[in-house]
């Protein structure tokens, strides 16, 4: 009995994903290194912004990697999805307390959620490439 093939993106889906990262990322750099008030604010919002993109993609990984069946240690779901909260949450209140134009406060608000959908679905077609390209080699991802 042969085993189903591995199901691959199309090169049309895999660029729309690599272009909606992209252009998330530059408007978020944008939004960013145009952003008007202290120094200090804006570091903060740097910092914000790298720390929800680096929980966005380690709370993807968590997450496919237990699917199915639990694999993690229950503190380290603590610490992915608390990670993740506490990156988005003060994230969310900076912008928020910024002393900036509502017009330019939106801005920066939704090309950041925009920036986070979009690890999450380039999270996802790199790990189900990664998957496909073992199972073509017929090696288990489990």
């Amino acid at each position: 009995m042969n085993a189903p093939a591995a199901r691959h993106d199309t090169r049309a889906w895999k660029l729309q994903v690599w272009v909606s990262f992209g252009l998330a990322v530059a408007l978020c750099a944008t939004g960013l290194a145009y952003l008007p008030g202290q120094d200090l604010d804006r570091a903060f919002m740097v910092m914000g912004y790298v720390f929800c993109l680096s929980t966005a993609f380690g709370l993807s990984k968590f997450v496919r990697d237990n699917e199915g069946r639990s694999n993690d240690t229950p503190m380290w779901k603590l610490v992915v999805w608390g990670g993740f909260a506490l990156a988005m949450g003060l994230t969310a209140w900076g912008l928020y307390r910024m002393d900036i134009n509502p017009t330019y406060k939106a801005f920066l608000g939704v090309s950041w959620l925009f920036l986070i959908s979009s690890v999450f679905t380039l999270a996802k077609t790199l790990r189900d490439a990664h998957e496909a390209q073992l199972a073509d080699r017929g090696q288990s991802f489990e």
